[in-house]
């Protein structure tokens, strides 16, 4: 086949849905009225312990009552119990401006929320808002969620003297005391299995009992419209730091998203079942995911059916963090039509991360990547994985995980999809694999494009389960010599351009299942042994020319 028509052909698939190809959404900011309302009107007092929860909630409820306008919090330190938003109201902190939520648990009712994708009992969450019109977090001040109040903390993340700080700061062991919980409430939550579903069969006490567990997102904003967090630095958040929840047109610009690198859950911003969204000149430093597309869980997510689509996500950085831009796990929901272009990610765990699993469901199709930066990558630089097991993507010293166990299964309605996907220009300094693909058996990762990269890393490809997948113009530069390009039961690659300073082993093909692999424009010249087969692989399953 014609290698021009074929790329042609998987480009257009890729780039359409239905027949018509996706066009960028346009989001635009909110209005609001200039009246302001400054919260010391309404008896607030910066003096880091009076607590202005009352305070700052009437400022809201005012404004939002006469139309709105600016909740003004000035330069100050704030103390404050949750704080909920209200339509047609922008809180604005100015610079110098700390809004400090209290460490104070007993100030945070139990409600009925969502947690990971799932309905669940939680603690009120910081700031929120529900069904909200025209709202907006902006200016230049720190929003903190007192995050160290409720985190559990693993051994192994802290070094000895902070270990030993932390516990002599109070707080319970766990029985192997590798993990500190604030409370035992907290312990006695993670000794339950999901301790927050909501079921009819717990009382009030039970929930109690386990309360400080129940750890609060920072930020949810759900099922609300015209959305806009802008300047404001969101730091130690009990849980995910912002999380927009079935929300439409959602503008997050020139935030800073900061956890300390063992926050457990400290994600940085979760988008779950948001239409039209613009994410912008922003920064992440986190515990967890950077910047993350979410749509549910498993049968409930399936049943709410909003996938996340039409979402913008331009010149960002992120710092530490498991991956840099991430989809998934809990994309039950589906995710679609996400453009994301001039992102950099320095020191994260993984650059560009889609993860997933059995159970989940959903349909993972048209995203597209440009223009991607990436600078020492700790595991793999682009990584697609349907066995997500809920672990850190790198093992702490000394951790050992035995891989899963492959065997196909019938495909239904809890088989998740990936396909679609087009990635150009990556540029990475550094990470210990390149590329990592691995599919199920029963449903392969689909029609990934990948093109125009330079990689830096131990490691080259490495592929399992795929189906039409194609590299092209890609420079794989690698420590680890044999094989450069591992390939175990796919189909229909296409291997185009690839070019490597030099290779024991250029390409390792496995499996009986693989077939249709063609390699074209590369020079094995540069390679020892430019082609191994093995564990069933065919003769003509490789044409090269």
């Amino acid at each position: 086949m014609n290698y021009k028509l074929l790329l042609a052909g998987l480009l257009l698939s890729t780039t359409l849905h239905a027949q018509k190809a996706p066009v960028p959404p346009v989001v635009k900011d909110p209005v609001f009225r200039k009246d302001t309302f400054a919260i010391t009107r309404f008896g607030a007092r910066a003096d880091g312990h009076s607590l202005n929860t009352a305070a700052i909630n009437g400022a809201i409820d005012a404004c939002s009552r006469k139309g709105g306008g600016v909740v003004l919090v000035p330069a100050g330190l704030w103390l404050t119990g949750p704080v909920e938003l209200k339509s047609n109201v922008n809180l604005h902190l100015a610079k110098g401006a700390l809004l400090q939520f209290t460490p104070d648990l007993s100030q945070y009712a139990l409600v009925a929320s969502n947690w990971e994708g799932l309905p669940q009992m939680r603690n009120q969450s910081p700031l929120s808002a529900t069904n909200a019109v025209n709202i907006a977090v902006t200016g230049f001040g720190i929003v903190d969620g007192s995050g160290d109040a409720w985190r559990m903390v693993k051994r192994d993340k802290l070094t000895e003297s902070q270990w030993k700080g932390l516990v002599a700061s109070g707080g319970v062991l766990s029985d192997d005391k590798k993990t500190w919980y604030p409370s035992d409430k907290s312990k006695a939550g993670a000794l339950l299995k999901n301790p927050g579903v909501i079921d009819a069969a717990k009382t009030p006490d039970f929930y109690n009992s386990v309360k400080d567990f129940l750890r609060p997102n920072l930020l949810v904003f759900t099922s609300c419209r015209n959305v806009l967090l802008q300047g404001v630095t969101f730091q130690n958040s009990p849980a995910w730091n912002l999380h927009p929840l079935m929300c439409e047109n959602v503008v997050v610009r020139g935030v800073y998203a900061k956890n300390p690198w063992y926050a457990q859950n400290g994600d940085g911003l979760d988008l779950e079942s948001c239409r039209n969204v613009l994410v912008e000149n922003s920064t992440f430093d986190v515990g967890d995911d950077g910047i993350c597309i979410k749509s549910g869980r498993d049968a409930e997510g399936r049943k709410r059916g909003m996938p996340t689509e039409n979402v913008i996500i331009r010149n960002n950085t992120v710092y530490h963090a498991h991956g840099g831009f991430v989809i998934g796990s809990e994309m039950s929901g589906g995710a679609r039509n996400i453009w994301v272009d001039n992102n950099t990610f320095i020191g994260t765990d993984i650059g560009l991360r889609f993860k997933t699993t059995r159970g989940r469901g959903g349909v993972v199709e048209n995203i597209f990547i440009r223009n991607t930066q990436m600078k020492d990558i700790v595991g793999e630089a682009i990584l697609f994985d349907m066995y997500y097991a809920a672990q850190d993507p790198v093992p702490l010293a000394g951790e050992k995980r035995e891989p899963p166990k492959v065997e196909a299964k019938p495909v239904t309605e809890e088989t998740p999809v990936f396909r679609k996907i087009y990635i150009d220009g990556v540029v990475c300094n550094g990470a210990e694999k390149a590329i990592y693909v691995r599919g199920l058996p029963e449903m392969n990762i689909q029609e990934i494009v990948l093109k125009n990269m330079v990689l830096q890393a131990h490691k080259g490809l490495d592929m399992t389960e795929a189906t039409g997948i194609v590299l092209d113009n890609v420079q794989l530069i690698t420590r680890e010599l044999s094989p450069v390009l591992n390939i175990h039961n796919s189909r229909n690659i296409t291997l185009y351009k690839i070019r490597y300073p030099k290779a024991d082993l250029l390409l390792h093909v496995s499996g009986d299942k693989s077939n249709g692999i063609s390699v074209r424009g590369t020079d094995k010249a540069g390679a020892a042994k430019g082609l191994e087969l093995s564990y069933g692989a065919r003769e003509g399953a490789v044409n090269w020319n």
